[in-house]
């Protein structure tokens, strides 16, 4: 089993996702971070490298996405409903795009956005209960 996940998205400005992300509470580790690359920490042992467009096609063999298609949802699971609203507002109120209008199934509550490069996010809260048979 992995113990890491580290997701690589480019990305077009590094201020601007730099502000977006600082905005929704995420820190970035600097020690991966340089000028053509922040290593955006989403959670313990989850991590999303946002690199620039030369150094994300370092990484691959086929050409990459112009941003006008979607090869990627990244979906995170926190803690509760008032986390998916806290992060899907402060997404919106600092540059981000409303993706899909909210899913609540009631032991299952999600919002999503694009952030400014175009990029597909889904928060999400479930409230294990709501599987008990």
């Amino acid at each position: 089993m992995a113990s890491q996940i580290f997701v690589n998205l480019p990305i077009a400005d590094q201020a601007r996702t730099r502000a977006f992300f600082g905005a929704l509470g995420f820190t970035f580790n600097e020690a991966f971070s340089d000028e053509n690359a922040l290593n955006l920490v989403l959670g313990d042992s989850l991590f999303a490298m946002l690199l620039s467009p030369e150094r994300f096609a370092d990484f691959t063999v086929k050409p990459t996405s112009d941003g006008t298609s979607t090869e990627a949802i990244i979906a995170l699971g926190v803690d509760n409903r008032e986390d998916v609203d806290r992060i899907a507002d402060a997404a919106l109120a600092n540059g981000g795009a409303k993706a899909k209008d909210p899913q609540d199934m009631g032991f299952m509550y999600g919002r999503s956005f694009l952030d400014p490069d175009g990029h597909h996010w889904e928060i999400m809260w479930m409230d294990p209960k709501g599987f008990e048979g």
